[in-house]
């Protein structure tokens, strides 16, 4: 069942908890491949790419099986075998991930470049740069890429020309079993980096600075492992659930939720007229319309998230007044933007910016979706509309977001599979 159905016009009310962090579980995963012990990882999100990663990670050789609904045990390979099959590696972006981990565990690493959704340029330069500087050899044939590492890897100063979250995590993983010190400047500094880095020193790492513009690595030989490790919360899925709280003039609470990882959206909303309150790991989001348009320019973290860009249009859609939006991240990231005027928006895109001119209610209809986050963004103008919507291609809804509809439907809304 590939489509969602959702009967707009209610606002959501009620309580809900959020699951752990997708792209810290993808990283998490891949890991693990450094550790000789097995180890057992809690707060996983049961959603289809953690299920497509665990597939890939078992095809080396390990062991991961789910002990619960949330958590996974994972018995490490001792020896790999030559590559992950094209089949799975192409349906992840966070498949590149395997790279460092292979190098530095087992001195060679064969992955075809990853796939992932289309929402612009994601190169592998950065990635190339930095475990080349750490002494590996790379080279890319035939769309696959070819890395060995004759003995341990060396310590090294790297620089980053972009804080690329993909790159600071492969360079920081194989830089833990490498020879001597590795500095990596201009890193990403994402909540999901922190989280890697203290699984890694959980199993016996060295890195300090996550979350910084620098971090340091100093190598050990081996990673031990044994560990039990619980993965972030979401905060994608809980800032989703905020907008759609948000746009409907709902009064929603989460729990499970780390506030200052939501910091920029919470101000955002703020400033479109939305009551946030924080209390220990509780959020709730109250709001009355109508909304107040605003600006948002997507940056690194700690600025606005690109991956919560979406939600925000489809919610500044019915803001009387109008609203900008520039997208510094990802070119493709406005494709959203044309099935939402199939709802009745009046949305304007002129290269990465666009201009959002806020109309009395959006009517429901028939759409698709392009991506994991134009789909997340498609949910929420569904659940402000009026009368039906019906979202083709909810697999890439399905890659981000566990019990999207339970969750959903325990705060009052009408959603089903079709």
């Amino acid at each position: 069942m590939d489509k969602i159905v959702i009967d707009g016009g209610r606002p959501l009310r009620g309580r809900i908890k959020i699951s752990g962090a997708k792209n810290a579980s993808l990283a998490i995963l891949c890991a693990t491949i450094l550790s000789r012990k097995e180890t057992v990882l809690e707060n996983v999100p049961d959603i289809s790419d953690v299920r497509v990663m665990i597939e890939i990670v078992n095809s080396l050789g390990a062991s991961i099986t789910w002990e619960g609904a949330e958590t996974l045990r994972v018995v490490p390979a001792e020896k790999i075998s030559a590559g992950p099959p094209f089949h799975l590696v192409k349906k992840l972006r966070a498949s590149n991930l395997l790279l460092g981990p292979m190098l530095a565990r087992f001195g060679q690493a064969q992955v075809a470049l990853p796939g992932g959704c289309n929402i612009g340029v994601r190169p592998m330069d950065l990635h190339f740069k930095g475990l080349t500087g750490l002494g590996a050899s790379l080279s890319l044939e035939r769309g696959c890429v070819q890395a060995s590492a004759p003995g341990r890897l060396k310590g090294a100063r790297i620089y980053l020309d972009f804080p690329s979250v993909g790159a600071t995590e492969n360079i920081m993983m194989a830089a833990c079993l490498a020879e001597g010190q590795t500095l990596i400047e201009n890193v990403a500094k994402e909540p999901e980096v922190v989280d890697l880095a203290n699984f890694l020193n959980a199993m016996g790492a060295r890195v300090r600075g996550a979350g910084t513009d620098v971090i340091k690595i100093e190598g050990v030989p081996y990673l031990e492992g044994g560990e039990r490790y619980s993965i972030i919360p979401d905060r994608i899925e809980a800032g989703t659930f905020m907008v759609a709280a948000a746009a409907t003039g709902g009064d929603v609470v989460l729990d499970n939720v780390i506030p200052i990882h939501l910091e920029p959206l919470s101000a955002k909303l703020r400033e479109a007229g939305v009551e946030v309150r924080e209390e220990g790991d509780t959020l709730q989001v109250r709001a009355e319309k109508p909304l107040r348009p605003i600006d948002i320019k997507t940056m690194p973290y700690p600025g606005f998230p690109t991956d919560m860009q979406p939600q925000l249009m489809a919610m500044l859609s019915t803001a009387p007044g109008t609203s900008v939006i520039v997208e510094n991240i990802f070119e493709n990231r406005f494709m959203v933007a044309d099935e939402l005027k199939r709802m009745g928006a009046n949305i304007k895109v002129e290269g990465r910016m666009a201009v959002i001119e806020g109309v009395p209610a959006l009517q429901g209809a028939q759409v698709k979706a392009t991506d994991l986050r134009a789909g997340a963004a498609l949910i929420v103008a569904g659940l402000m509309a009026a009368g039906k919507t019906e979202i083709c291609n909810a697999a890439y809804i399905d890659r981000g977001y566990h019990n999207l509809e339970k969750k959903l439907t325990a705060l009052g809304a009408a959603i089903w599979r079709k």
